[in-house]
């Protein structure tokens, strides 16, 4: 009996240790700043699918590229300094509105939101592209998953009020950037000359996400990994998982919310915009597209995309 419970505690600590380890390794390979893409692009789309919205992605970002720009940057409540594009609309097709756009995780403004700014820029919308915190120019050691950069996202927000006084705004995100706008959203003084927002693949927290990320891929169980990571993060970073989640500002929003998610998204499920639709208090519109794996609904059906959110902005910001 002796024998077998000195198994069994060697086995516990080997058991711990190698939890320790993963939560160590996890930490590392997704919260400190990412300098260069360390997500498989294989899990976003099928390459074959991506050579083919490359042919969207490249004229759209050398076309932002070339317009006259204004760079931009701002202090955030943590005194970083926060960079951004602006693209203003045509002079002859201004609306005299305002898009502020968010992008995913380990990308930045340019790369993931050009091709949307130029379908918003048609429509009449100076577009604010932004470099959320830890990524592209803007500072941060530390990916904020939202959590951090929704009180980033309301800086934004103020900044725009300020100097180009209480226009109707819309709010685009996709993926960790659809997660920010939504959880912006949720805070007490959102302001209200937000009229709109588009959520793109949108996960429901960073703990969901980082859970089905450990089973999908690793095999890895949710206990005690996750809860070691998360304790890691909020002594490093200066948050935890379980602190906020799109769940919680959905359900406290009035902004209206169209959730667009790819129906064969394995990298964030599609369940998490789902389950964010259902929650919403606000009023919503869900947008699921056939075939479209992670970020890629826009490339994989753009006339079905535009048609729905230019429905949803004429109906909410006419």
């Amino acid at each position: 009996m002796k024998a077998v419970l000195i198994a069994a505690g060697s086995a516990a600590v080997l058991g711990a240790a190698a939890s320790g380890i993963a939560a160590v390794t996890l930490f590392k390979r997704v919260i400190p700043r990412q300098d260069q893409i360390r997500v498989n692009l294989d899990e976003m789309a099928d390459m074959k699918q991506w050579e083919e919205y490359k042919k969207i992605i490249h004229p759209n970002k050398e076309w932002v590229m070339a317009q006259d720009l204004e760079h931009i940057t701002i202090k955030s409540r943590d005194n970083l300094t926060l960079h951004a594009d602006y693209l203003r609309a045509d002079k002859e097709n201004s609306k005299n509105r305002l898009a502020i756009c968010f992008h995913g995780y380990t990308s930045c403004g340019l790369s993931d939101c050009s091709s949307i700014a130029v379908f918003l820029h048609k429509l009449g919308f100076d577009c604010l592209i932004v470099d959320n915190r830890a990524h592209g120019k803007s500072e941060g050691d530390y990916v904020g998953f939202g959590i951090l950069d929704r009180f980033d996202c309301l800086s934004w927000i103020n900044y725009a009020n300020e100097r180009f006084g209480r226009r109707d705004t819309l709010l685009f995100g996709v993926s960790m950037g659809a997660a920010t706008v939504l959880m912006a959203a949720g805070l007490k003084d959102f302001p209200d000359n937000v009229k709109a927002i588009i959520a793109d693949c949108a996960f429901t927290s960073p703990y969901e996400v980082f859970t089905h990320v450990l089973k999908k891929d690793y095999h890895l169980p949710e206990f005690p990994i996750m809860k070691i990571n998360d304790r890691i993060c909020r002594k490093k970073a200066g948050y935890g998982f379980k602190d906020y989640s799109t769940i919680d500002a959905v359900k406290s929003t009035s902004c209206p919310i169209l959730f667009v998610h790819g129906k064969n998204d394995n990298f964030v499920p599609t369940w998490m915009s789902e389950k964010n639709y259902q929650e919403c208090a606000s009023p919503k519109e869900l947008l699921l597209v056939e075939n479209a794996a992670h970020a890629a609904s826009y490339y994989e059906n753009q006339t079905l995309y535009e048609s729905k959110a230019a429905e949803f902005i004429g109906k909410y910001m006419p």
